[in-house]
Order: C-alpha cells, then sequence, then structure tokens
C-alpha cells in the first residue's frame, strides 16, 4: 500500500536521509510507490544478504548483531534511524526486530544518488520545504543547507555522528577574534551575535545575528587563518561542534572544487565572473585582469549583487582565504571555483598577472644613463628637484594613508547599515506574520 504524503508515517519519512534533500514533486512520487512493511521478533536481514534493497526503521526497536554479539541497538526515535540500516552490501550482520517493526525497503541507487534524481526534474540545488513542523528540527536544517546537500551520504553519517554537543550561557564568548579555529559550530537552538574589531583599539562592529540551524566557525578552518570575528550567545545556546579534522576531510574535501591557471581561463570565456577576495592594498599590487574585488571581510555584504545563474572563480593571494570565500559561496547556491595556489601559483607565468597601475616607465631620453651626460648629478638644481620629489612623494603617502583609513570606515559602517537591514527586514516579517494570524482571529470573531 503506498504511503500518503500526508500521513505521520510520510513525515517520519520526509526526514530520512537522504530522502529529506529531494524535491518535494519527487519525494511525493517515491511515496506512491513505498510501502511500509510490518513484522514482529523477526529478522529483517540476515549477514551475507546481498538484496540491493536498503532498509529504514519507521516504528519500534532492532538489534544489530555480528556471531550473537549485539553490535547496536536502534530505536526509531535515535538519530541513527535516519539512515540506512547496516547499509553495507551484502550485509555484515544481522538486523532482529525486538517486537513489534515497522520498516521500509528502498532501491539503493535513491540512497546513493539523490542528487541525480532531483537534477532530472530540476537542475538547481535540491530544497527542503520549510514547515512549521520541522523548523526546529536541528537535522532538517542543517540537510537543507547546499553545503550538506552536495555530501555523499555516508559522509552526512559521519558527520552527523562525530557531532559533539555544547552548551553556553548568555553572555559568553563562543568565539573570539584572533583565536585559533579548532571546530565547525551548529547551532541547535538559541542565538549568537558576530562582532569585529577593524583594529585592536576600534570600536566593535555587529555582523549578523545567528539563530537555530544556522553554521559558523569554518573561516579560519578553511583558510587557516586566526578567527576573524567574536561570536558571543545572546541567549542560552545549545551548538553542535564538528573537529577540524573531521570538517576539513567529511566537508570541505568533496565540497571545494579547484582549478589551474588554464581551466580558469576557460571558465571566464564560458562567463564565469572572476573574484578577487584580497584585501584592498594586495588587491592594489597585483591581481588579474579583469578581476573584481570584494575583500573576504566584507564578501557577506556583497553576496546579493553576484547571480546565482553565473559561476564564480576566487583569487586570493595564497588561495588559502579563496578556500573560505567558496565555502561562504557555496553556502548561498552559487557555484564556485578556487584558483589553486592564488597569485603565488602564477609568479612564474609572464603576463598572468597585471602590473599596479600607473607604474612609471623611462624613455630612453629620460633614463639615468642618458641625464648623467646632460646634468651632473651633484648640481644644486638636482639636488633641490630631487628633495622637492621627495617631500611631494611623502605628502602623496600620508594623503593615501589616509584616503584607506576613510575607506575602511565607510566599509565598517556599511557592515553595521547591512546588519541593521537585515534585523529591520527579519522583524518586518515577524510582524508580518503576527498581522495574518490577528486578521485571521478577528475575521472568525466576526462569522461567530
Amino acid at each position: 500500500m503506498a504511503v500518503d504524503v500526508d500521513s505521520e508515517d510520510a513525515l517520519i519519512i520526509r526526514k530520512l536521509i537522504p530522502l529529506a534533500t529531494l524535491p518535494s514533486a519527487r519525494f511525493n512520487a517515491l511515496c506512491e510507490e513505498m510501502t511500509v512493511e510490518e513484522i514482529q521478533d523477526d529478522f529483517l536481514f540476515k549477514k551475507g544478504d546481498a538484496c540491493p534493497q536498503l532498509v529504514y526503521l519507521i516504528s519500534g526497536e532492532i538489534t544489530l548483531q555480528a556471531a550473537g554479539l549485539i553490535v547496536e541497538v536502534i530505536a526509531a526515535n535515535n538519530d541513527s534511524a535516519k539512515f540506512a540500516l547496516a547499509h553495507q552490501i551484502p550485509r555484515k550482520i544481522d538486523a532482529l526486530a525486538n517486537g513489534k517493526v515497522r520498516f521500509l525497503r528502498l532501491n539503493a541507487d535513491i540512497v546513493n544518488n539523490p542528487l541525480s534524481l532531483a537534477n532530472k526534474e530540476d537542475n538547481s540545488y535540491m530544497v527542503i520545504d520549510e514547515t512549521d513542523g520541522d523548523s526546529d528540527d536541528w537535522m532538517t536544517a542543517l540537510l537543507r543547507s547546499p553545503i550538506f546537500q552536495r555530501l555523499p551520504p555516508a559522509n552526512l553519517q559521519k558527520i552527523i555522528m562525530g557531532l559533539e554537543a555544547v552548551h553556553y550561557k548568555k553572555g559568553e564568548i563562543i568565539l573570539e577574534q584572533g583565536g585559533v579555529g579548532d571546530y565547525y559550530y551548529l547551532i541547535k537552538s538559541g542565538q549568537c551575535l558576530l562582532t569585529r574589531k577593524p583594529s585592536p583599539n576600534a570600536k566593535e562592529i555587529k555582523l549578523a545575528q545567528l539563530g537555530n540551524g544556522d553554521t559558523f566557525g569554518e573561516d579560519s578552518l578553511l583558510s587557516g587563518a586566526p578567527r576573524n570575528v567574536t561570536i558571543t550567545a545572546l541567549t542560552d545556546i545549545s551548538l553542535l561542534r564538528l573537529d577540524k579534522n573531521r570538517f576539513i576531510s567529511l566537508i570541505k574535501e568533496p565540497s571545494l572544487k579547484f582549478v589551474n591557471f588554464a581551466e580558469m581561463q576557460e571558465a571566464v570565456k564560458r562567463g564565469a565572473v572572476l573574484l578577487d577576495v584580497s584585501s584592498q592594498d594586495e588587491y592594489e599590487h597585483h591581481h588579474l585582469d579583469g578581476s573584481i574585488n570584494a575583500p573576504f571581510f566584507s564578501l557577506r555584504m556583497q553576496l546579493k549583487t553576484l547571480s546565482l545563474k553565473l559561476p564564480v572563480v576566487v583569487v586570493c593571494q595564497d588561495g588559502k582565504t579563496s578556500e573560505a570565500a567558496a565555502f561562504l559561496l557555496l553556502r548561498h547556491k552559487i557555484d564556485a571555483m578556487i584558483l589553486r595556489g592564488g597569485m603565488e601559483s602564477l609568479a612564474a607565468k609572464p603576463n598572468a598577472a597585471s602590473e599596479p597601475e600607473n607604474k612609471p616607465s623611462l624613455s630612453s631620453e629620460e633614463s639615468p644613463e642618458s641625464n648623467a651626460h646632460t646634468q651632473p648629478a651633484s648640481s644644486p638644481t638636482t639636488a633641490a628637484t630631487h628633495s622637492s620629489l621627495e617631500d611631494q612623494i611623502r605628502i602623496l603617502k600620508l594623503e593615501n594613508e589616509a584616503l584607506k583609513n576613510i575607506n575602511h570606515q565607510l566599509n565598517d559602517k556599511c557592515m553595521k547599515l547591512e546588519f541593521d537591514k537585515q534585523h529591520a527586514e527579519k522583524q518586518c516579517r515577524i510582524l508580518h506574520k503576527q498581522m495574518e494570524k490577528l486578521t485571521q482571529v478577528l475575521d472568525k470573531l466576526k462569522g461567530g
């Protein structure tokens, strides 16, 4: 008998991995092909079973055992039950029902290739419907992220099993700017605030407010640089964290895509955007022709200006900051690639990067060698001119530094305004929902 998409079973099945990542149309079609089976005190499968169907527990409790020894006991309400039971084929162990058990069998292709199945209907990223029923389910929120939708089910299982729960009180600092990156975090419940100091003595700037299902901490894990923000608990907060080694092997390596210089050039010819996330000073000194500068610290502010339809090749000086930037872009459904090794990898390539702008060039008539014959190097006129030029250069350098300071201040103000804007938009959405509810209540009262 097919599974009713509006039934309690369907709600449970919708959260199974990777079914949680399928578009609604695909999931609804699968429900018509599914049948929930029921057994009591019997085997769901035995060691050596080579059937290509994978088994998910819907209700009840099972024991995984080998040679009569208990390996694990799994109940339907455990996180382990969101994954296929002992999914290696042929089976390495037995699965025995403890009393009455209801379970589901699915073709292995659905589990192992969810992305290709989804792409037959939609070339964009897979989505998970946001409903009131699962809005507080941290695992569903995790799977809703485009980053995690790219990962194979085996990685997802290892990630979820490797998460460690930690808790902070309101006002406690979770991460501090300048600290060493050691964990990747997911917010299970609560809220926190991201702040940053442009310099040690500068005023702290509010960057963003995060809540249930949001993640943070990946920047320094990817770039190898110290933490670039401070994160403080706005409420009592429960977090799940993944250590650096697991983050690198299970999330970073399968998510990020690298290209060499030739591949980058080909991607740009096909319409890719060349995005340089170096600092403004580094960009002015050395950059690729046709690239756009968006310093990493301000990239979050500029995400809305980037098209979801165009791929992006990310560039920086050594390639490290590009990894953090590409991860951020992927999280926001922007297809991103990284120039491997960054600008440093192009040092030996002639004409790969543009020369600093307005670099002075000397003709043969203006060269020091030719001028040495027409005017003595130590003449008073030459010395006075040289002194005057040095003064002008010093003044220009001071003015340039002043302009840079103003630019940094303007960037910081823009970041604060963006934060205030996002907060105001969030409040407007909340008020709009409250207004809709009040209108419904009034309509009911009028009808009564």
